[in-house]
């Protein structure tokens, strides 16, 4: 903040006020807005069912309630905040960029804010500080991926020919939540016959037929911390272009995985697998990304920033956490072929935090 010359930040994301306090809640997706000034002083603006919420899951003392009512407006309880604090004038960061700050809140905000002080987009602030984990928090992300590893050998277990979806996320959840982890921040992802070539949840359950496939892409969470892992699972004998496919994905699992690299632009991590997987015959049915940051997340997207994709220069460092996933989908021939690992990013290279068996399991 000094760095920047803020004189407060006005945090709207979760990730962020969970990060710097302990707050947890999903109260986020009305208005609420944590103001932390430069001199570290911390007030929280939010509902009346969170104010109990605060006190209890974080280190915030100063909890103030803005009150539903028809016309309520928390902008004005905001302003009078910002002025007991003398930010009358100030430079304000504003965490623009978060899911509970709607377009339309963040006009009354702008509108609200006009006549009192500068701002400035700082979305970013915190979460570039997020992007490299404390050994805390590293503790917390290894517990996720031992957690997501349990996690897929239970469903592993439960598919077979005639298999239920629903029994199969029972099974993998049940896995997570028995060994104290959360919800993930978005949906396990999971889809058979032509619902394996979709890579975001969908509502509606099947059977498995004896000749099928499963994709699962899911996450094992761990007081927020995510760690995943993307697979597909055969029933039934695969055919030949299956099985290539699943070499080729294996491959360009491992060649991203070494080219994640401290001091090297992850953007060199998709080109290693974009390259692979094109040189293979594939390059028509991979995806434009194959990663992104993982880290402490709420509902909707257990996504962190930054995404790996072509040309993205930031630059690896220690302590970082990615999930690679390489996606195959041949759309034509009705065929998934995925893998994927989460790794921490270390001095010399990348450690796979994941340890699931990449082989392509046949059930």
């Amino acid at each position: 903040m000094t760095d920047h010359g803020f004189d407060a930040l006005l945090l709207f994301r979760q990730e962020s006020l969970y990060y710097l306090t302990g707050y947890d809640t999903f109260g986020y997706v009305y208005f609420q807005c944590l103001v932390l000034t430069a001199d570290g002083g911390m007030t929280l603006l939010t509902r009346a069912p969170d104010r109990r919420q605060a006190h209890f899951t974080s280190v915030i003392k100063d909890v103030r309630v803005w009150t539903d009512r028809a016309g309520a407006n928390p902008v004005d309880d905001l302003r009078d905040i910002l002025v007991e604090k003398g930010l009358r004038d100030g430079r304000l960061g504003v965490e623009w960029d978060a899911y509970g700050l709607t377009a339309a809140l963040g006009f009354r905000l702008l509108e609200g804010l006009a006549d009192l002080a500068t701002t400035e987009d700082a979305s970013s602030l915190v979460s570039r500080l997020r992007l490299v984990k404390s050994d805390a928090e590293l503790a917390y992300v290894r517990r996720a991926a031992e957690l997501v590893d349990q996690a897929y050998d239970k469903a592993v277990d439960a598919t077979y020919a005639g298999a239920f979806e629903g029994d199969i996320l029972a099974e993998l959840q049940g896995a997570i939540w028995r060994g104290g982890g959360d919800d993930p921040a978005n949906e396990h992802i999971i889809g058979s016959g032509p619902g394996a070539l979709m890579c975001r949840y969908f509502t509606g359950r099947r059977h498995l037929d004896p000749d099928d496939q499963l994709m699962l892409e899911i996450a094992g969470t761990y007081r927020h911390y995510h760690a995943c892992l993307m697979r597909t699972v055969r029933v039934g004998t695969p055919p030949d272009r299956q099985v290539a496919m699943h070499r080729a994905a294996v491959d360009a699992l491992y060649a991203a995985m070494d080219a994640l690299r401290p001091g090297q632009p992850i953007g060199a991590v998709f080109d290693a697998h974009a390259d692979t997987l094109d040189r293979a015959g594939f390059g028509a049915h991979r995806m434009n990304a194959c990663g992104y940051s993982l880290g402490t997340t709420f509902a909707p997207n257990w996504m962190d920033w930054p995404m790996l994709y072509h040309g993205n220069p930031i630059e690896a460092a220690p302590g970082m956490v990615f999930f690679i996933h390489i996606i195959l989908f041949d759309s034509d021939a009705g065929l998934a072929a995925t893998s994927g690992h989460t790794v921490l990013v270390t001095d010399t290279g990348c450690e796979p935090l994941t340890k699931s068996t990449v082989d392509l399991i046949v059930k």
